[in-house]
């Protein structure tokens, strides 16, 4: 279900700054290709014309057609752009946190193509005009391609659910309840068999809210230790057990946000032996971060669900290897200093991860787990591209030029302080990484590196 909506144009303010290109488009020569999609790594090259992929193959490695302008890769790795399919801004109603200006920047900085913004501002985001707004401000300020999911149900209280139809006709690619989850099982399997007549996705947070009230991490032998107040694993796993059950009986397409242990894990992957219509997600702090990352009360690594034991974190890393966790997502929540250098149990939870996202996820491909370049790169781009009914995701003729290129050595050290995000809340600063975006283009113009700083 393609929305042509969430596929725009360059930004204005882009076209106004980059020279014009030559009649005969842009080749980019001496690449690696990547496309998950078709399983392709090999050496090559790829041309853009008028914003869009207009060929590609080892026979533009060396040889750039006439009239057109030559970028050189020198090796390195071209692939389609990512989609990060789970990111909050503050826009609109809390802008000193993030906005969507600032976070397309983050997101240009960190390869991400496209980000689907999360309902839970001020207002919610459940409106026809509010996903119009979002769309306005994001078509005149964003250097990237920005998609809404609309809010499940009215203020996010769980009660009364949203205008679907209207919602998904303005613009809105899947429906949440953002960062809590809907108690009420009434008006969950009611959305569920709403969305099923506009084929919509429901996108639930799963973590019971009275199980996890007041809880600052997980439960186990660490917060015993730090003497913090934790919430099992048990929170998650009976709401995704529910959820289930309920796409059993309704047959309504359904998506856990980000799931965050083995037991989680194994209920999904039995739900998709049974044939039914459910996907997930997993955080990247989950696959790259445990609950020891916490130390002496480091605020940075509070986050929601928290993080939980390195048997879990492998755990993910396995669903992610395997194919049985659909997705890879920043859960790029930003938290200004006044809510976040707080006593860790007082602390707001949330992490920025824009800008982070794919040097951490090259982690698992040269860590212990080697998880392959196709199989990432399936999680971050392709997987939430057809998940969610966007274009993108891989390297096909006409499809829009939403590219990065990407050194796959270079070494680099996080300070939060040089990260583009409003808020620097990272609970990667400091940390050491391997991979680095050279490149962002957007339907064919480079975003990345900027022009001019925001």
């Amino acid at each position: 279900m393609t929305n042509p909506k969430t596929a725009r144009s360059a930004p204005k303010s882009t076209e106004k700054r980059r020279p014009a290109h030559p009649a005969g488009g842009t080749v980019f020569i001496n690449a690696r290709l990547l496309d998950p999609a078709t399983g392709l790594d090999a050496p090559g090259g790829l041309l853009v014309r008028d914003g869009l992929i207009a060929d590609f193959g080892p026979h533009l490695r060396r040889n750039a057609p006439p009239d057109t302008e030559v970028i050189d890769c020198k090796g390195h790795v071209l692939a389609p752009g990512l989609i990060d399919a789970q990111v909050f801004t503050g826009e609109p109603g809390q802008e000193h946190r993030e906005t969507l200006k600032t976070a397309s920047y983050a997101a240009a900085a960190g390869g991400v193509t496209t980000i689907v913004v999360m309902p839970d501002t001020q207002p919610v985001i459940d409106q026809v005009a509010l996903v119009d707004f979002i769309q306005r401000r994001a078509r005149d300020n964003a250097l990237v391609h920005v998609a809404t999911m609309a809010a499940m149900t009215r203020g996010l209280a769980g009660e009364e659910m949203t205008e679907f139809g209207l919602l998904q006709r303005a613009g809105a690619v899947a429906f949440t309840n953002g960062k809590s989850s809907i108690a009420n099982t009434r008006v969950m399997r009611n959305a569920l068999l709403y969305a099923k007549d506009f084929d919509a996705l429901i996108v639930h947070h799963t973590e019971d809210p009275y199980l996890s009230k007041n809880a600052s991490m997980n439960s186990g032998e660490i917060s015993a230790r730090l003497g913090l107040p934790a919430v099992s694993k048990a929170a998650e796993t009976i709401v995704l057990e529910r959820d289930i059950r309920l796409v059993e009986v309704t047959g309504g397409r359904y998506h856990a946000s980000t799931i965050t242990c083995q037991e989680s894990l194994d209920v999904i992957r039995a739900a998709k032996k049974r044939g039914l219509p459910v996907t997930c997600g997993v955080s990247i702090n989950h696959l790259t971060l445990n609950e020891n990352d916490i130390g002496s009360y480091r605020s940075f690594f509070k986050v929601r669900p928290p993080l939980r034991t390195e048997a879990d974190r492998l755990a993910m890393v396995d669903g992610i290897a395997s194919g049985d966790i659909d997705v890879i997502v920043s859960s790029h929540d930003p938290q200004d200093a006044d809510v976040k250098r707080r006593p860790f149990a007082e602390a707001a939870d949330g992490a920025v991860g824009l800008e982070t996202l794919l040097s951490a996820a090259l982690r698992l491909h040269y860590g212990a787990e080697e998880v392959t370049l196709l199989t990432l790169w399936k999680a971050l781009s392709l997987n939430p591209a057809n998940l969610l009914g966007l274009r993108g995701g891989c390297l096909v003729k006409g499809e829009p030029a939403d590219l990065i290129l990407v050194d796959l050595g270079e070494p680099w050290v996080v300070n939060k302080e040089l990260l583009r995000s409003r808020s620097k809340n990272s609970p990667f600063d400091d940390s050491k990484m391997q991979g680095r975006v050279l490149r962002t283009v957007v339907a064919g113009e480079t975003v990345f590196p900027f022009a001019a700083e925001p």
